[in-house]
């Protein structure tokens, strides 16, 4: 997928998750460990999100190319943005999966996907 599908793909989802309620904190946020998609407030929880996009779930889909490595480096660059964000840590932490499948872009949402015990 090219980066324009990419970003695409963030904006809808971005889009998706604002109208089930959640709140942007941050969007692309980057350190020397990594990025995270989104960062985004759901009530009490500070939930960091995954957004994959696929044009066929041939290979499995979005869900499944978030694998254990791709989970560590998140939990890592996710424990950065809480040490150099003291005020984020009042919250619950929540590690989500959002994934957008063929032609239709079909949203799967997947919420506490994974968690800091990884």
């Amino acid at each position: 997928m090219s980066l324009i599908q990419g970003q695409a793909a963030e904006r809808q989802a971005l889009g998706y998750l604002q109208r089930q309620g959640l709140k942007l904190v941050t969007q692309n946020y980057h350190c020397r460990l990594g990025e995270i998609d989104l960062i985004m407030l759901d009530k009490n929880y500070l939930v960091f999100i995954e957004v994959r996009a696929r044009k066929s779930s041939n290979y499995g889909g979005g869900l499944t190319s978030v694998t254990s490595i791709k989970q560590k480096k998140i939990l890592k660059t996710a424990q950065y943005y809480l040490l150099n964000h003291a005020d984020a840590n009042k919250h619950a932490l929540r590690f989500d999966v959002l994934s957008m499948d063929g032609l239709q872009q079909q949203i799967h949402w997947i919420k506490d996907a994974f968690g800091m015990d990884y």
